[in-house]
């Protein structure tokens, strides 16, 4: 039976399983990986998904388990993010014949992008008091982050509530979507935002400070570690926990807005048919695989074990999908987090036009301005081709295609 991923090892050791059949796996790309695989503490492979793309620290699109430390740059500054998304008791035929209204009334109730350079009258976070939402579940969140900053204060955010709820900039968006049977989904993709960010850089920091007074080489600077047994591993981890908690929260608080969105336009209480599918892609998790207990950093990927749902969105113009893990081991249980870009986004602004963008954003309501060209669906891998490379990690329960964008 042929498996479904390639196997090779690193120049300085290491081995690495790879699903990229089919898919661009760019040089730079496999050579970061190959740094990464060559760590000692790094075990038994590094799993690389279809989606794969370098990144800062960690490729994007990999799998990285580790015995006895953690890489903060790989699992990142956007600490928690990922993706969630809830079927509603809406169809298609109920929705407004044009859209405009709806993603103009989901703008207004989800602060989304960045103003004043991120200041005080920043219209991507909450500006004067909180709403009741944000603020209740702010106080739950609070007294952890509290006891992280009384440790390490310089890891403090100036509106860690303000920014709550919130949407972010980039390739963060709400999207409302069709599936093959019409019915109307909601999905947004955003992580830990600010806080989550000054956490992460701040700790990426403390890691080089440790290589440095270890007299520790790495082939990347971004490969610094903390190791297990000192406070400054569990205190990175404490805070990592607390910023995909914030994550997730995060999503749920916006999904929860979207659907009264939807309810304010069409004048009716709309309710969600299930639970809501929440995965993070960028985090880390203690798990135990190939019979040991091993500390997992997912960089853009998703939890895939046998059964667990998860969600692996598309570009602007193309389809998502919610998918069911098929728990395979050679690939910790993972699968891919999206699609991957393809190209950087200076080089997509440089390529295409904002003609383009609009042709390729036909019949979605979304912005059709230069600020977003540089998540034209051109500038990311074809959809499809990563989900067949990955046949063998996930199975398709829902097929999306979205109606409405709203981007950060």
């Amino acid at each position: 039976m042929d498996r479904g991923f390639d196997v090779f090892q690193a120049p300085g050791g290491g081995y690495v399983k790879a699903w990229t059949r089919g898919v661009a796996f760019e040089p730079e790309a496999r050579q970061q990986v190959e740094r990464i695989a060559s760590l000692p503490f790094v075990v038994p492979h590094v799993a690389i998904m279809p989606d794969v793309h370098a990144g800062i620290g960690a490729t994007v699109g990999s799998v990285i388990a580790t015995a006895g430390a953690i890489i903060p740059a790989a699992v990142g500054v956007d600490i928690g993010c990922g993706m969630v998304a809830a079927r509603t008791s809406l169809w298609a035929h109920e929705l407004p014949d044009s859209l405009r209204g709806l993603r103009s009334a989901i703008e207004a109730t989800i602060p989304h992008g960045r103003s004043d350079h991120g200041g005080r009258n920043d219209d991507g976070a909450w500006r004067g008091g909180l709403p009741e939402d944000i603020a209740e579940a702010w106080a739950a969140l609070a007294p952890a982050h509290s006891q992280i900053l009384e440790k390490h204060p310089k890891a403090a955010h100036p509106r860690p509530a303000g920014q709550l709820g919130t949407l972010g900039t980039g390739n963060h968006f709400v999207e409302v979507c069709l599936d093959t049977d019409d019915a109307v989904w909601v999905m947004l993709h955003s992580g830990s935002r600010g806080q989550g960010n000054v956490i992460g850089n701040y700790f990426i920091e403390r890691a080089r400070e440790e290589m440095r007074r270890w007299f520790i080489q790495l082939p990347d600077r971004d490969l610094a570690y903390l190791a297990e047994g000192t406070p400054l591993f569990d205190e990175y981890v404490e805070a990592v926990g607390w910023a995909q908690q914030y994550a997730a929260v995060n999503r749920s608080l916006m999904l929860a807005r979207a659907v009264r969105a939807l309810e304010a336009v069409l004048g009716r209480e709309v309710s969600t048919t299930s639970d809501a599918v929440n995965c993070h892609h960028n985090y880390v998790a203690r798990e135990r695989h190939f019979g040991r207990d091993l500390i997992v950093t997912r960089k853009g990927a998703v939890r895939a074990g046998q059964g667990e749902l998860g969600i692996i969105p598309g570009s602007m113009g193309a389809r998502s999908y919610v998918v069911r893990g098929k728990g395979n081991p050679d690939s910790f249980c993972s699968c891919s987090h999206g699609a991957g870009r393809v190209m950087s986004r200076t080089e997509a602004r440089r390529r295409y036009t904002l003609a383009d963008h609009e042709r390729a954003t036909a019949g979605v309501e979304c912005r059709k301005d230069s600020g977003v060209i540089d998540e034209i669906p051109m500038a990311y891998k074809d959809i499809d081709a990563v989900m067949a490379a990955q046949s063998d990690l996930v199975e398709v329960v829902a097929t999306l295609r979205q109606v409405v964008c709203v981007k950060g």
